[in-house]
């Protein structure tokens, strides 16, 4: 059973805008619940706001996770943050005294602008950043190294207007940010750190609230697929993506593929016309959805977040997670010079999964 609210500790306040990032902040809830359990520690309270998108995928899956939130008696605000014109303002305003108020804030993504104009008006001495994929590998990597925050598949380009008149904002983030004597940071990740910058402290996310939660899963005989959106990004194209799935589901027996939350409908209709493979649409994050079962006993994904997290979550389990590399061919002409190297490094530092050469020859199978 998920510890009640007031565990987290004094006056939280939790940002989030996915589903990952609200399952993380439960996930961080439930590790330091335990810890101040044992050292028989009162806690006062955490508040979960949900910066709401307009996209209905996300939206649905949010709702659902807030639903298991309340149920693990976490307080919920959700704000139709993108709701118009005046929303922003709406709800930067309605937040205000709880921002200036709060003792510790928890955030998911330190790219997203709204996070980082909140960060500007807190006065809290306890930051969190919780996993929102693999951008936290490169937050860490760029607060480290004292670079600008840009998200990986935008780095390597020139900055637009926008990226202009919000610097000063970004600048005053990223300084909220960085650990001092004043100000302490933490960062509750499943990923790989290996170089986490001066003074962060690191709390490994081992998805115990997830296993504590569901399953253990009912595992199937054949595989199933995980999508990506790195056609969605520009990283991609999506040609090469949808003959890659094609190839991959045909070596290795898969028969559903587990769409992400971003891809486009028409890209999906397309591949299920092509592939003949069943498009499934998660109402919760795959790691839920995997933990709950039933399952394939392979999950086949590409480079991208549950190749991390999956084996967490299925720990235990006959489950294998078998990830396919991105060859440098598929990659469109506006993809960032970065790109390639990112999503490398996603794979090579994945633990607990078995590695896929590439697509064209995907059945030799080598354990990393």
């Amino acid at each position: 059973m998920s510890p009640r609210a007031g565990s987290a500790g004094p006056r939280t306040l939790a940002f989030v805008e996915s589903p990952v990032q609200l399952l993380n902040v439960l996930e961080w809830a439930h590790e330091h619940a335990l810890a101040r359990e044992h050292e028989h520690a009162p806690g006062a309270g955490l508040t979960l706001v949900v910066l709401s998108p307009m996209d209905p995928m996300t939206r649905g899956q949010l709702r659902r996770m807030a639903e298991l939130a309340r149920d693990g008696g976490h307080a919920v605000r959700w704000e139709e943050a993108r709701g118009g014109p005046m929303a922003p303002f709406q709800t930067v305003g309605g937040l205000t005294k709880m921002l200036r108020r709060a003792d510790r804030i928890v955030l998911g993504d330190p790219f997203s602008r709204y996070v980082q104009l909140l960060l500007t008006i807190t006065r809290a001495r306890d930051l969190v950043v919780v996993d929102d994929g693999t951008a936290t590998m490169e937050f860490v990597a760029q607060l480290a190294s004292g670079e600008r925050l840009v998200r990986w598949h935008r780095k390597g380009g020139r900055p637009g207007p926008r990226d202009l008149v919000f610097a000063p904002v970004s600048s005053v983030a990223r300084r909220r940010l960085t650990p001092s004597e004043k100000r302490r940071v933490e960062i509750f990740s499943s990923m790989p750190m290996a170089d986490p910058p001066a003074g962060v402290t690191v709390t490994a996310n081992t998805f115990a609230w997830t296993r504590a939660r569901f399953g253990p899963p009912r595992i199937t005989k054949g595989a199933d697929m995980v999508g990506t959106s790195l056609v969605e990004t520009g990283v991609v194209d999506a040609d090469r993506y949808l003959s890659a799935v094609q190839n991959l589901a045909k070596a290795h027996g898969a028969t559903r593929y587990f769409a992400h939350r971003r891809e486009s409908t028409e890209k999906l209709h397309r591949l299920a016309v092509e592939s003949g493979l069943e498009i499934v649409r998660p109402d919760l994050p795959l790691e839920l959805i995997a933990r709950r079962g039933p399952v394939g006993r392979t999950i086949l994904s590409f480079p991208s977040t549950v190749v991390h997290t999956l084996p967490l979550a299925l720990s235990g389990t006959e489950v294998r997670v078998a990830v396919c590399d991105i060859d440098p061919a598929w990659l469109t002409e506006n993809a960032s010079p970065r790109a390639q190297g990112f999503l490398s490094g996603v794979t090579g530092t994945a633990r607990d999964v078995h590695r896929l050469s590439a697509v064209t020859a995907a059945t030799a199978v080598t354990a990393v």
